[in-house]
């Protein structure tokens, strides 16, 4: 039984992309000290639209566009509550994952009189981009080639995020706002606008998220289709702490895992007993992060 195949790197890099973007987005708004876990009802929310938009404009470009612009609306729940109102982010976010998962079931039915799952031939799927150069090259060409768009921008967004939080004054003032807000506000830096523009900032990659999720990998909505990722994306940027690269190695193991959940449902083995591979790996990290984060407090200085 191979299950480090072709098809296993191939699945394992298109099923990183979601989970990729979403630790993103929480990236950035670790950054600026709100904790962002609403990330799965973004993915949901930008998964929605982007199916909506491919459906009414027959391109899949719309289809991001609408994904994106709808994710940013919805984000800007968090940004106001967190920036004007002063409320908790985690209560926010919560709600925000509740009414994503109500809202996209009524719109389902509302616009397209459909309940469960979507489809329809006029909904324009995201084309994969062959390099014929590399495409026969063995595993390179299933890892490098056959993707979309959207993941090769994932790729090239988390260097662009690295480079901007750690190379650059705009990455300094983020990086500042989230460690002590007080000394930042002290040096001129408009707190509140910077937390909400950097949280509909994060709404865009988690509607990118979605439009990989919807139009890039099934071609259809299906009811509450983000299936965790968007709280896998949560561990992982905990497990990083707010780093773009190591949230984008940890991503690489959690897609390793769920493609492995698919192999061994292959095999023949219960999809009840598959599924749970990527959250029993998932926890594992999480408990193997803590016990190191108390190794780290308790070695002696």
């Amino acid at each position: 039984m191979n299950m480090l195949n072709a098809f296993t790197v191939n699945a394992t890099v298109q099923g990183m992309t979601p989970i990729l973007l979403a630790a993103l987005a929480g990236v950035l708004c670790g950054r600026v000290g709100v904790f962002n876990i609403a990330l799965e009802g973004k993915i949901l929310i930008g998964a929605f639209f982007a199916i909506a938009g491919s459906f009414y404009t027959g391109s899949a470009l719309g289809g991001i566009a609408a994904g994106m612009l709808a994710t940013m609306i919805f984000a800007s729940i968090l940004a106001l509550g967190v920036t004007r109102f002063g409320g908790d982010s985690i209560v926010i976010c919560i709600g925000m994952n509740l009414l994503a998962s109500g809202l996209t079931a009524y719109l389902l039915g509302q616009m397209f009189g459909q309940s469960g799952v979507f489809s329809d031939p006029a909904i324009a799927e995201l084309d994969r981009i062959v390099i014929p150069q590399i495409a026969t090259v063995p595993w390179i060409g299933w890892i490098l080639s056959r993707q979309t768009p959207i993941t090769y921008a994932s790729w090239v967004l988390v260097l662009v995020i690295a480079v901007i939080l750690f190379r650059t004054p705009l990455g300094l003032r983020l990086r500042g706002i989230g460690q002590n807000p007080d000394a930042a506000r002290t040096l001129g830096i408009d707190v509140d606008r910077t937390k909400f523009w950097t949280v509909i900032v994060a709404g865009a990659l988690c509607g990118l998220a979605g439009a990989q999720l919807s139009i890039g990998t099934v071609g259809i909505f299906a009811e509450d289709m983000s299936a965790g990722r968007g709280w896998i994306a949560v561990v992982a940027v905990m497990l990083a702490r707010d780093n773009p690269i190591w949230a984008a190695a940890v991503c690489l193991v959690f897609a390793f895992a769920d493609t492995l959940s698919v192999q061994l449902q292959a095999q023949g083995l219960p999809n009840q007993l598959t599924d749970t591979v990527p959250y029993v790996i998932t926890l594992a990290a999480l408990v193997l992060g803590a016990l190191r984060g108390r190794r780290r407090r308790l070695a002696p200085a």
